[in-house]
């Protein structure tokens, strides 16, 4: 997997032409730096060298490593990600010989001068400071910058470790929405899990290093439950969908399965092992594409589709080879994967604080969320994963109703697969209502996983929804009191492909990619004649119709 690792890094920067790099590096000393995607890819330009990679880019890669050095201590410009990556790249050229030791300490010196309070943007300066996770990346970068011999700020470190981890749940993940308890990431969740993972395995043990290490552990089983049998994190809210999501994974995946090694858990490690596999597997099929995108769709970088505003390609693209190198360090080739845990059959729901269902079985991976951010996400089932198939053709994620994210369409109302019932005169989408999906009852054994779910529609009225996940495929059954309906996408566009859609009275097919994911009911197929966008495309949407009692299947072969 090491050597993965770094051939995935290479296969990331060439995202970026000889032009965009002499062109980007042109900007930032045209106008200075402002954040850290210079730096970023500085750092793994270097990196890839010192392994015998890209050394066409050594000349350039001289001069912008030296105006990284020689700038970073001067301004503020979200120096917190980037010193850790510009440390990495030094110590791995130094190792490595690829540069002369004049270059390197100069380099060092540059950096000796950095002073935390004047160098980083967010930082902690006292426990109960409620600074998110900025915080974990200065300590981090600290850290880095301190087993590398360049400082002593050990009373740094510990506080700004100490100041997060009063954030982290019952269940160890990290909650990042400030001033909210519901609607906190699971991108954010994930990444300050692996900057913990990273400052530890690279050997912190300061005074918070129990704790941490504890929360790690705890919510380490639970990544296993969230993992979609495709290899992705799970979704919900910013962030979700760039191809920088899995090497995140793997960073956290990489340092459970060498903890269980540790202990003697083979079994267990090599669950881990697996794991890592489908989200690098899941990385790998994104960057084989042509072009590179940093996220998971097809449409023209520049439209920025599916992107926040500070979510942009220069920043975000570089970000998948940083992660990966950070899971390469952590990462113990000597433990053997287990591929047979791809098929186990789990439950799981999160605290109320991410109110996320999750089931899996058969190769088939479900993921509701039981009170959406309409922001990013809408109520109801948001994922229908198989794995082996392309991740978007049931559905990924949902669709927002007002994205804070750019969409070259405008959604009427938020959607995800959902019951709906007839309300004046008209179907009403359970995915449009503010009430809670209640969940009545869960299992899973050795070959399914099974829920049932209760949607409390506005008026009063409720609808129950029983989920059977098995080899058989997703089978749906709807009961509730008159006309009623299953909500369901037919993904139609990925910004460069049409998908092949066929439908007919009781059933719906999609052909995407040499899988088709197929729609069957004892009801009758509506067309809703709309089109909605999520990170991924659009999708047109449909309703399986009946009267009292509904059976609505899925499959994706």
């Amino acid at each position: 997997m090491k050597e993965k690792y770094i051939s995935l890094m290479e296969r990331a920067l060439y995202a970026y032409s000889d032009e965009h790099i002499k062109r980007y590096f042109d900007d930032v000393q045209r106008n200075g730096l402002t954040e850290h995607g210079f730096p970023r890819l500085t750092a793994n330009i270097g990196i890839l060298i010192a392994h015998g990679r890209r050394v066409d880019l050594l000349p350039i890669f001289l001069q912008m490593m030296e105006f990284c050095c020689k700038t970073i201590p001067t301004v503020k410009a979200a120096n917190d990600f980037s010193v850790r990556e510009i440390i990495n790249c030094l110590l791995a050229v130094e190792e490595s010989g690829a540069v002369a030791a004049e270059d390197t300490q100069r380099w060092r010196e540059y950096l000796k001068t950095i002073e935390p309070t004047s160098c980083y943007t967010q930082f902690a300066t006292y426990p109960e400071e409620d600074i998110r996770n900025w915080a974990l990346f200065t300590g981090v970068s600290e850290h880095f910058r301190q087993t590398a011999g360049l400082c002593d700020s050990s009373d740094f470190i510990d506080l700004q470790i100490e100041s997060q981890i009063k954030f982290f749940d019952a269940n160890g993940m990290y909650m990042d929405h400030k001033g909210s308890d519901v609607h906190h990431p699971l991108v954010y969740d994930l990444v300050s899990r692996a900057l913990l993972a990273i400052v530890l395995n690279n050997g912190y043990r300061g005074k918070h290093f129990e704790k941490a290490d504890a929360l790690l552990k705890k919510s380490g089983l639970l990544t296993l439950k969230m993992q979609s049998p495709s290899g992705e994190i799970g979704f919900g809210g910013r962030s979700n969908q760039f191809i920088h999501n899995e090497p995140w994974l793997a960073i956290v995946l990489e340092y459970e399965a060498k903890r269980y090694a540790r202990e003697g858990n083979a079994e267990l490690s090599a669950r881990f092992k697996a794991a890592i596999e489908r989200a690098i597997d899941q990385s790998e099929r994104w960057l084989s594409k042509e072009p590179i995108r940093h996220i998971k769709n097809r449409f023209p970088t520049e439209t920025k589709y599916g992107c926040e505003d500070y979510a942009y390609f220069d920043k975000y693209m570089i970000t998948v080879a940083s992660m990966l190198h950070a899971a390469y360090l952590i990462c113990d080739d000597s433990i053997q994967s287990a591929h047979e845990s791809d098929l186990s059959s789990c439950v799981f729901e999160t605290t109320e604080h991410f109110h996320k269902l999750f089931l899996k079985s058969s190769g088939y991976g479900l993921e509701f969320d039981l009170n959406a951010d309409t922001s990013y996400d809408a109520s109801g089932l948001g994922r229908v994963h198989k794995a082996g198939a392309p991740t978007p053709i049931c559905m990924s994620v949902p669709c927002p109703s007002h994205s804070k994210y750019s969409l070259d369409l405008k959604n009427p109302f938020p959607f995800a697969m959902c019951s709906a019932i007839v309300i004046d005169g008209e179907y009403r989408l359970g995915s449009e209502c503010a009430n809670k999906y209640e969940v009545t009852g869960t299992f899973a054994d050795e070959t399914s996983a099974s829920a049932t779910l209760v949607r409390h529609f506005d008026g009063g009225k409720t609808v129950t929804e029983k989920y059977l996940v098995n080899e058989l495929g997703v089978s749906v059954s709807v009961c509730g009191d008159g006309p009623i309906a299953y909500a369901f996408p037919a993904f139609c566009f990925d910004g460069e492909t049409a998908p092949d859609i066929t439908v007919g009275e009781n059933a719906l097919s999609v052909s995407y990619e040499g899988s088709t994911c197929r729609y069957t009911t004892d009801g009758k197929i509506i067309d809703l004649d709309k089109t909605l966008g999520n990170r991924n495309g659009h999708y047109r949407v449909f309703l399986a119709a009946a009267e009292n009692s509904l059976g609505f299947k899925i499959e994706i072969i």
